[in-house]
């Protein structure tokens, strides 16, 4: 299954930077103001939320398929892991850890509710502010794929496997899915 590659960034209670590369992550449905993201039991980035209650979904493109080991890589907690892989802080504005510079979207979120099992926890996040870069916008405001190059994978039993997305040329509007046209969660994310 073709899963998006996005980076997660922290700052720990010791002001130590964290980044770490997730694909267990989805919106909890529209308007995007909740998404859950899973993460294994033994993270430094699921301390640093817990700890600090915030994070930063950085929306990665395909030119970070550099870095996406280079973070996943087991480093100690006292380890600036934004000059580990040599990436800029883009500050953030609502919260105090900051994002990636050059990624093509950020999600600056507070953690909302979590829920635990034996090997993994389900964090939901509250979107507190969400950017896209504006060269990654057509005229319209939505996403242009062919220009943010979303870093994507799929995983295999030997490893992953990197690819980004392409746009097909074809919309359909929410509404479609309903007999009379009309979307009935409009008035959450339209404005007049």
């Amino acid at each position: 299954m073709p899963l998006p590659v996005i980076f997660i960034s922290t700052i720990g209670a010791d002001g130590i930077r964290n980044i770490a590369p997730y694909s267990c992550i989805m919106p909890v449905l529209r308007p995007l103001d909740l998404i859950c993201l899973a993460s294994a039991i033994k993270r430094d980035t699921l301390k640093n939320i817990r700890d600090t209650g915030e994070f930063v979904v950085n929306l990665a493109t395909a030119d970070f398929i550099d870095e996406v080991m280079l973070t996943a890589q087991h480093t100690s907690p006292e380890v600036d892991e934004f000059e580990l892989a040599g990436l800029e802080e883009k500050p953030s504005e609502t919260i105090r850890a900051p994002g990636i510079a050059g990624c093509y979207g950020w999600m600056e979120c507070a953690l909302n509710k979590e829920y635990e099992e034996p090997n993994y926890v389900l964090l939901m996040g509250k979107v507190l502010r969400l950017e896209i870069a504006d060269d990654a916008l057509n005229p319209d405001g939505t996403l242009d794929v062919t220009k943010a190059k979303p870093l994507m994978a799929t995983g295999g039993k030997k490893g992953l496997r990197y690819g980004t997305i392409m746009d097909l040329g074809r919309k359909d509007s929410y509404g479609a899915m309903f007999s009379d046209g009309k979307d009935p969660l409009a008035g959450l994310y339209e404005q007049d």
